[in-house]
């Protein structure tokens, strides 16, 4: 209904479509999107997601699940993404928007182009309800399929937004997958979570994440992983600590995990005329 509810709005009678994957789902939509533009079905897709997910029922599952962190007593500090006090995630609530087209039709329109949906890839871990696969394997996978979609090898990668949404087993996992495609560039390639900063928005993570990978094409600033204090030898990369950096992005991986095993993927890239 989400999606029908849109389109009875605005009067959008092509393709439409609603992506219930989870945590993955708008990272998943936008993918979705970006493949009815390639195979031709549309011209213009609005895509991305929102969540508005916070309620007595949907918090106790979480707890029950011991999904959330309990570090009540120091909220600003709760979310804290690869960090090794990590005790679970933050629920949050939001909603970003896309408008995805095809090159021509960009054109055509004189529209300002912001950046490229360069490549996307999915899998599925087929491993358990709400754990991530121990070994990592599906999140590379779905990695590996976005860089072949994308044309573009592992040493391109300029930037890496994490799904990092401070949980024990996820963030652990994640920088497992990365290491697994990346080999010793995973050491070298900044990474960063948006949870740190925002909690997680569940289905709407995703899409929030995309435009934070956008900004950081367009403005050259890499944002930072808030509440890094302590190192975790399980999670030993370059997560941006506390300081947002200066560097030139050109091409970025955006990450988005989901349970019941779901990973999406997709690349981003500087348009150039």
């Amino acid at each position: 209904m989400a999606s029908a509810n849109v389109a009875r709005i605005f009067g959008a009678k092509g393709y439409n479509s609603t992506v219930i994957t989870a945590c993955a789902a708008s990272n998943q939509a936008i993918g979705e999107a970006s493949e009815a533009i390639r195979r031709g079905v549309v011209d213009i897709v609005l895509t991305g997601g929102t969540e508005a997910s916070i309620s007595e029922l949907g918090l106790s599952g979480f707890c029950i699940l011991k999904a959330l962190s309990t570090r009540n007593e120091e909220p600003d500090k709760a979310s804290r993404p690869f960090d090794a006090g990590r005790d679970g995630f933050v629920p949050a609530e939001g909603s970003a928007i896309l408008i995805l087209e095809s090159l021509e039709h960009a054109l055509d329109r004189g529209a300002t182009i912001l950046a490229e949906v360069a490549g996307f890839g999915t899998s599925c871990d087929a491993f358990h309800a709400v754990q991530p696969d121990e070994t990592g394997e599906g999140a590379a996978r779905a990695i590996r399929w976005a860089l072949a979609d994308a044309e573009t090898p592992p040493e391109t990668i300029d930037y890496i937004n994490a799904h990092g949404t401070s949980t024990q087993l996820n963030d652990a996992i994640e920088t497992m997958a990365i290491k697994t495609v990346f080999g010793e560039r995973a050491y070298k390639v900044p990474i960063s979570s948006t949870k740190s900063m925002v909690g997680h928005a569940l289905g709407g993570a995703g899409a929030l994440e995309a435009v934070a990978c956008v900004k950081s094409i367009l403005d050259g600033v890499i944002h930072p992983t808030v509440n890094q204090e302590r190192p975790d030898p399980s999670c030993d990369l370059d997560y941006v600590p506390n300081v947002a950096r200066q560097q030139r992005v050109d091409v970025v991986l955006s990450n988005s995990f989901g349970f019941g095993g779901q990973n999406t993927c997709t690349v981003f890239r500087r348009y150039a005329e």
